[in-house]
């Protein structure tokens, strides 16, 4: 999105200074200069993502607790969640993937949702969340470090692979983290970025 100052929006593509206007519900602003789309008007953005944080953070908590896949071989079963992947990584010595997974599949997601209730909550509650400007960017910082998707696709490429040698049965934690990344994803989509900047103003 445009950098925003009070009524005034910057283009993210070429910068032009913008008189911030209000918009029809589903309009959206453009810049006069190249096209680009400066904001959009979403309905009960608040609201949604709010509701779509608190739900991505139950489906967290799940996808963490409960067996994520379940290895049947013959008589011997082995339960996995999504820690056991990083202790295994470790344990082999590539440490540094990891810590890699371990921050882009768990630490990132966690800390995204977390700061947004932390801030959505106050607005919604008509306060202003403390230290709002440096918390929103940081958050928003978090976006693109959150690897939850390509984790999946790896899981199911590691699937294909062994599910010649062994039954594999998917486990309630699997189901979460599938929903979770499309509900990270559509808040991402609900969020109106001005709402929370205008708690500046």
């Amino acid at each position: 999105m445009g950098r925003c100052t009070k009524s005034i929006i910057a283009c993210h593509e070429c910068d032009l200074l913008h008189q911030r206007q209000s918009l029809p519900v589903g309009g959206t602003a453009r810049c006069v200069r190249c096209g680009a789309a400066l904001y959009r008007h979403r309905q009960n953005s608040l609201d949604r993502v709010l509701a779509l944080t608190v739900a991505g953070l139950i489906l967290f908590i799940i996808a963490n607790i409960y067996p994520f896949l379940t290895f049947r071989l013959e008589a011997q079963i082995q339960q996995t969640n999504l820690m056991t992947g990083i202790i295994e990584l470790y344990n082999q010595g590539m440490w540094i993937i990891a810590g890699v997974v371990l921050i882009t599949t768990i630490v990132m997601p966690l800390l995204q949702l977390s700061g947004m209730l932390f801030i959505l909550v106050p607005i919604k509650l008509q306060r202003r969340p403390w230290k709002l400007a440096l918390l929103f960017r940081t958050v928003r910082s978090f976006r693109p470090w959150g690897m939850t998707e390509v984790f999946m696709i790896g899981i199911l490429v590691a699937v294909v692979k062994l599910v010649k040698m062994a039954s594999i049965i998917p486990g309630t934690a699997l189901y979460a983290f599938m929903i979770l990344i499309f509900v990270l994803a559509a808040s991402a989509v609900a969020l109106d970025p001005h709402i929370v900047w205008k708690k500046l103003d």
